[in-house]
Formats: structure tokens, C-alpha cells, sequence
């Protein structure tokens, strides 16, 4: 269902709710003032949200409207629910049926004494070199597994574990290094998209001895957003970014000035949000924003910053109306910002780092594009073509400018 009609049809069924308590609420109070009224079962959707009285005793006008409002706030929070699970199962079966024509190949392959060797996850690779050494845990009855000492969690399923066989054995061997040289090493091949997995792996296998060392515990952070960003699976996704979020939590306690425990921190919530209900995400919004401005405050000269600020500004640009009320009933207040003030944020990740990203410049050509200069915005366009297409952001971001592009040129 696209996101267009989604919101035409929450936006329908909230006037249509809001309109017909009003009625209900006029009836009650000017034809029958002194008998108590429920509201009909129709109202309920599906027996999901509860049904509300409104006594004698009912508040004055300020009163009613609060009640409408959390009427208001549990149908989207429903509706929204909704939405998810119709996004998951859609997403469900997609992966069923590109599981269906392997299935005959992998029995046919146990049949005959074969061993297929299958392609398995990004979860899945990043703890195969520890995985002997929990061998008899992954055949436990026990379907999960946590550890949260120090602030380290961690959560093994039976799915997860239990993957078609890999035919060669283990390395455990662990290379000793120190603060300085493990840092530098992970460093370097995060550089490589490619090598992204082998970074968090490396991190990994330090994690015990380096666990209190705050240059570690962000890095190690970001190398679960890594992974996040890596995995095709909705249940590793959120894996990572759970465990990712603890571990940014953990770091802005302990160094609250480390702008980089901030960026990371910020990241993570973001990706969090993504799993979470409509409450939520307003909740996330607003800690992303905090946090993404106190690394700014102690990073003043970090593109990435600017970039994600730029997004974030962006985004909220765009909100609906009924987002807007979301924002305003939770919290009392609406984020706002312009597509002027997202655009500020670009030009300066441009400014401190030209070429920054094929993102970057797409988001320049969407901006121009809604101020309509058109000109710039086909500029921005040509430049992100220019640029190599190396990450998933990249391609999508590639997509993205040739629709820029078309509309530009009608």
C-alpha cells in the first residue's frame, strides 16, 4: 500500500472518528443531559481499542478535547500497528518465496549424502569464528541467550545458530593486540565496504578486554550500526540496532563531552525507531536531534553531522499534518524546520568536504528541486552521477537522482 494512501485513509478515519463523537457529544449533552452514553462498538475497530464513557460528570471543553486526543492518539497508534504488520508479512512472504525453489535443491542434496553450502547471513558470518567455542549452547533447547554484564548484550536464536553447515572448520585463534593497534586496524577496514563484517569481527573478538575503554566501546557501537546497515533480515536488523543502542547509551554515560559517543548514540536510536510504534518514533525523533547537536557542539568540523542533520531537518519538512498533531498531543510541541534550513546543512557538509557523498548531493537536487531552481537541482544531479556507486545508500541514492532528473526534465 503506498504511503500516500495510508495517510489518506488515517487521515479519513480520524476526521470521520473526531466528527461523529462530536455529534455523540452534542446529542448527549443538549437531548439527554442527565444519561450516561458509551460509545458505539463500531468505534472500537475491531474490539482493539477500548471503549470510552463519557459520565454526567464529564470535564468542560477542555476536558472533551483531551479525551478526543487520546482517542485520536490510540486509532493512529492501532492503525499504525497495523500498517507494520501488513509490512511485515508482505516482507514474509517475499522471503518464502525466494526460499521455496532452494528447498527442493537442499533436499535433494541431504538425500543423496550431499552437503550444499548455502549462503548464509551477515549475523551469521560475524560469529562463526567464535561460534566452537558455544557449540553446545546452539544445540540447547534454549531458544535465546543473553548476556548483559557490563553492559553488553547479546542474543543467539536457534535460526541463527542452527544454519545450513559450513564444510571447513574454525579458526579461533585470536591475534593479541593493543588499544592503539586494534583501534587502527578496525578503522582501516571499516574503510572498505567489503570489509565492514571483518572490522565487527575483530571488535568482537577484543570486546572482553577492551570493554571499559571508551575509544572502543563507540567503535564497537558503530560497527553494530554496520552490520544493521549489512543485513537484509528485519529480526537481525533489529538485533544489531538494539545492542548497538546499549552500547551507545553506555558510552555517552561515560565520556558525556566525547562528540563521537554522541553521532553513534544518535545513529542508533534512529535505527531503533524503525522497529518501533508511531509514539516511539516522535519519542527517538527528538532524542536524535539532542544528541546529533551536542556532537556538533564537541565535532564542529565533522561532515557527517551536518549531513544527518540536513536529513533530519529534511524529514521534518515533510511531515504530514497528522504527524504534526502526533508530535504536538505526545510532547506538546511540533519539530519544525524548512527545506531552506536542510539545505544550509548540505552546503556546509559540501563546504568542510566537497564530493562527500552521492547522498549528499542527491538530497542538494530534492531540496533545489522543492525551492524550484532548477538549475541548481540539475547540477547537484550531474555531480551524483559522477560519483562510484559503492554502498547500498549509494545505489539508492542513484535511483533516486535519475527520478530527480526525469522530473526535472518534463
Amino acid at each position: 500500500m503506498p504511503h500516500s494512501t495510508n495517510r489518506e485513509m488515517i487521515l479519513g478515519i480520524v476526521v470521520g472518528t473526531a466528527g461523529i463523537s462530536l455529534l455523540l457529544l452534542w446529542y448527549h449533552k443538549v437531548r439527554k443531559p442527565r444519561t450516561a452514553m458509551s460509545l458505539p462498538k463500531f468505534l472500537s475497530l475491531g474490539n482493539s481499542l477500548d471503549l470510552m464513557t463519557l459520565q454526567d460528570e464529564m470535564p468542560s471543553g477542555q476536558g472533551a478535547t483531551a479525551i478526543f486526543q487520546g482517542r485520536q492518539l490510540q486509532i493512529l497508534e492501532k492503525l499504525n500497528e497495523l500498517l507494520t504488520h501488513i509490512e511485515e508479512l508482505k516482507e514474509e512472504i517475499r522471503v518464502l518465496k525466494e526460499a521455496i525453489p532452494k528447498l527442493e535443491e537442499y533436499i535433494q542434496g541431504e538425500l543423496g549424502g550431499k552437503v550444499t553450502v548455502h549462503k548464509i547471513s551477515p549475523q551469521h558470518r560475524a560469529r562463526k569464528r567464535r561460534l566452537a567455542t558455544v557449540q553446545s549452547s546452539a544445540t540447547s533447547n534454549s531458544s535465546e541467550e543473553a548476556e548483559s554484564e557490563g553492559g553488553y548484550v547479546t542474543a543467539n536464536t536457534d535460526t541463527e545458530e542452527q544454519s545450513f553447515p559450513v564444510p571447513k572448520e574454525f579458526n579461533t585463534h585470536v591475534e593479541e593486540l593493543n588499544l592503539d593497534a586494534l583501534i587502527q586496524r578496525a578503522d582501516n577496514l571499516r574503510v572498505n565496504e567489503s570489509r565492514k563484517v571483518e572490522s565487527f569481527e575483530l571488535l568482537c573478538d577484543h570486546k572482553e578486554k577492551f570493554r571499559d575503554e571508551i575509544e572502543f566501546i563507540w567503535r564497537f557501537a558503530r560497527a553494530y550500526g554496520d552490520m544493521y546497515e549489512l543485513s537484509t533480515n528485519t529480526q537481525e536488523k533489529k538485533h544489531y540496532a538494539n545492542i548497538g543502542k546499549t552500547l551507545g547509551e553506555k558510552a555517552i554515560m561515560r565520556a558525556p563531552k566525547n562528540g563521537y559517543c554522541h553521532l553513534w548514540y544518535a545513529v542508533l536510536c534512529g535505527y531503533v525507531s524503525e522497529f518501533e510504534g508511531l509514539q516511539n518514533k516522535i519519542n527517538y525523533g527528538y532524542r536524535f536531534k539532542e544528541h546529533l547537536d551536542k556532537a556538533i557542539e564537541f565535532l564542529p568540523e565533522e561532515p557527517f553531522l551536518y549531513y544527518l542533520k540536513g536529513r533530519y531537518c529534511y524529514a521534518v519538512s515533510k511531515l504530514s499534518w497528522i504527524e504534526r498533531k502526533m508530535a504536538a498531543t505526545l510532547f506538546g510541541n511540533i519539530p519544525s524546520s524548512t527545506v531552506q534550513e536542510a539545505l544550509q546543512n548540505f552546503l556546509k557538509v559540501e563546504e568542510l568536504q566537497p564530493g562527500f557523498s552521492k547522498s549528499n548531493y542527491m538530497f542538494m537536487a530534492k531540496c533545489y528541486a522543492d525551492l524550484n531552481q532548477i538549475d541548481s537541482a540539475m547540477k547537484f544531479c550531474n555531480l551524483a552521477v559522477l560519483l562510484p556507486c559503492i554502498t547500498k545508500e549509494d545505489k539508492d541514492a542513484q535511483k533516486e537522482v535519475k527520478k530527480i532528473s526525469t522530473s526535472l526534465k518534463r
